[in-house]
């Protein structure tokens, strides 16, 4: 078994969850985070638009899922060929092994729990 976390921005998650139902992944859990990376950090407006700051972290997306070995390398390679611009701000994908999961309800174990 094989946890992926990806790290997105926020208005590709929508893009991200349809991948998953195509690739027919049972869950996914997802937050918002802050983290700062190599992406260009914009100017932000605050007051009445006169003042301006460049913040020190950027808001993201984070996406965990369990997926079995075999579907690792396709899920990843769509959401590469589907979500990728060229830029930095893109996001990354870690890969992670899982020795194993447990279905707490069906007491299932390994990828059945998944």
């Amino acid at each position: 078994m094989k946890r992926l976390d990806l790290i997105i921005p926020h208005e590709r998650l929508e893009e991200v969850n349809e991948i998953l139902h195509k690739h027919k992944v049972g869950g996914m859990s997802f937050y918002d985070i802050k983290g700062r990376g190599r992406a260009k950090r914009e100017p932000v407006a605050v007051g009445r638009g006169v003042m301006r700051y460049v913040p020190e972290f950027g808001f993201r997306t984070k996406i965990e899922v369990l997926v079995a070995d075999s579907m690792a390398k396709p899920i990843i390679d769509d959401i590469l060929k589907n979500i990728s611009t060229g830029s930095a701000s893109d996001g990354k994908i870690f890969v992670y092994d899982v020795a194993e999961a447990y279905d707490i309800g069906s007491k299932e174990t390994g990828d059945e729990a998944l």
